[in-house]
């Protein structure tokens, strides 16, 4: 891990930075920024804006936490409490799993309503099991559900759930009311900060600090690059690594995160998230595209509207000869830095970028209709629309338009999708609404369909991305075909005090987020899987 944070690019990039870092400089943007300036992203955004920018000044109004954070976890250690179970979604979830990656300790992200996932996150030492659940306002769905879960499974093991559980909510949030009243540990965050920008807040920290990570060093590394990147001047590595997202000209709007040695293991996932979230709206934005290495057909051989991201360390040094720019027509930039300098720096980089592509970074407008969307077939009716045909272990159902054609078997449904795709601008997004953990190896299809269509491959698991590049797929450019995987569970599992089940709960996800992405237009192919061995293993061949 680097103790420098620098950004430096080529090509595209390069002359992005060029152009736009003075016109920021000269605007004043990083001292309006840290000032909690609300105005810097026009009218429209100001009135949301006003009560998200609280994340600049966390490195030193999040302090008081490491004390807390610390005496919580020796008191929950002297009663053999030491297995960290984290509940939440987004960047509430993705935060930490970086943060414990990073420092080498044990967290585990509950981050699914997938039935078989869940169960096994119930049964994995529940005697030795504290569960932090973090929503701001207490509404996600899949955090609820899971709470219930814990709830009801430490009260059938014999074990009092206020000594086990750990909320951290918003002040006044109906969580927080509610948690209070049961008796359970309540750590508050700031309420003006937003999801995405919460690493760094009680929705990062706590987590964290109890799974063992140094917060306070997070919180040094951060401190320590506050007033550079607060800085209105050329060099503010936040300014160069914005203009570089999103000022190229024309823009390049697939931004592919490659880790060549950062020692931040999973923070291109963090980074996504943050990146998506923030600017796919108005049908314009940023689509992060996370690779494996650098073997990846996006890095070595780059589309036209491809700028890649290097994470690299301090012994790699910035990429002065990315490959995709040996003749003249690539686009690169490269970053290095500590954990919390770089969550800071990648903050403000989206907030910049914001500014440069004239939308509101602070919203998530199309995140909320696909919430609505799983709600309505939640409560009322489930999906029952019929399959266009079976093939096997496999129902196939498209959706967004009349594409499908004649195709009457797997592969060819495949290849109706694959033939929409813009061999300009077009990316593909797999989705699949699987357990991560026990289905890990499928994301290896993300290569696969890469060489296949030579354009670039999202993937995601569901419902997990959906607060993260969901909001991409639905608010951006219209210029994705999606691939959405849902598959029966081993076996089903209520959801406490709820008339729903957590199989009912995703099934219902995955077909709201299809349903919303057909009405804006996007061709959808899902494949729900009867068998999820043979159906995973169809699925792959299909790919091929």
């Amino acid at each position: 891990m680097s103790e420098t944070l620098e950004v430096s690019a080529t090509g595209a990039a390069a002359e992005a930075i060029r152009t736009h870092v003075p016109v920021l400089v000269a605007d004043g943007f990083a001292g309006r920024l840290f000032a909690k300036d609300a105005t810097l992203w026009g009218p429209e955004a100001e009135e949301e804006s006003a009560k998200r920018l609280s994340w600049v000044g966390l490195p030193r109004t999040s302090r008081h936490l490491v004390g807390e954070v610390s005496a919580l976890r020796s008191e929950l250690q002297e009663d053999g409490v030491d297995h960290v179970v984290l509940c939440g979604m987004g960047g509430s979830s993705l935060a930490p799993e970086v943060i414990c990656a990073s420092y080498g300790v044990e967290l585990t992200v509950l981050d699914s309503s997938s039935p078989d996932q869940v169960r096994a996150a119930l049964t994995d030492r529940l005697d030795r099991t504290v569960v932090v659940a973090s929503s701001k306002s207490g509404s996600t769905v899949e955090t609820d559900s899971q709470r219930r879960a814990f709830e009801q499974a430490f009260t059938d093991a014999g074990i009092d759930p206020a000594g086990r559980l750990v909320i951290v909510t918003d002040p006044g949030s109906p969580l927080d009311r509610q948690s209070r009243e049961a008796g359970y540990r309540v750590v508050n965050a700031d309420p003006d900060v937003g999801g995405r920008y919460s690493a760094l807040t009680a929705f990062g920290l706590v987590p964290s600090g109890l799974a063992g990570a140094d917060i306070g060093r997070l919180l040094d590394e951060a401190e320590a690059v506050s007033d550079l990147l607060a800085d209105d001047d050329e060099a503010n590595p936040g300014l160069r690594l914005g203009a570089a997202m999103a000022g190229t000209e024309p823009l390049r709007n697939k931004l592919v995160l490659v880790d060549q040695g950062s020692g931040l293991p999973g923070f291109a996932d963090w980074a996504e998230q943050l990146i998506a979230e923030s600017t796919g709206k108005q049908g314009t934005g940023v689509l992060p595209v996370v690779v494996p290495d650098d073997s990846a057909p996006e890095v070595a051989l780059p589309p036209h509207d491809v700028t890649v991201a290097h994470l690299v360390g301090d012994e790699d040094g910035p990429d002065e000869t990315a490959p995709g720019d040996h003749d003249g027509t690539g686009s690169d930039v490269s970053v290095t830095g500590p954990l919390g300098a770089q969550i800071l720096l990648w903050e403000v980089a989206t907030a910049a970028a914001g500014r440069i592509l004239g939308i509101n970074p602070f919203d998530q407008p199309d995140v909320e209709s696909a919430k609505i969307a799983a709600r309505s077939m939640l409560e009322g009716s489930p999906d029952s629309t019929p399959p266009a045909f079976t093939d096997g272990p496999v129902e196939v159902r498209a959706l967004g338009g009349d594409w499908l054609g004649d195709a009457g078997t797997l592969p060819d449904a495949v290849a109706a999708l694959l033939a929409q795709v813009d061999p300009q601008q077009g990316y593909v997004a797999v989705m699949a609404y699987l357990d991560r953990l026990e289905q890990a190896e499928l994301a290896d299809v993300r290569n696969t369909l890469a060489h296949r269509v030579r354009r670039p491959v999202t993937f995601g698991w569901g419902p997990r991305f959906l607060h993260s590049t969901g909001q991409f797929h639905k608010g951006g450019p219209a210029e994705g075909v999606y691939l959405q995987i849902t598959a029966d569970p081993t076996e089903d599992l209520a959801v406490p005090g709820k008339e729903y089940t957590f199989g009912r709960l995703i099934a219902s996800q995955a077909a709201g987020d299809a349903s919303v992405l057909a009405d804006h237009g996007r061709p959808v192919l899902r494949l729900h899987l009867t068998d999820l061995g043979a159906g995973v293993a169809a699925v792959r061949a299909a790919l091929q």
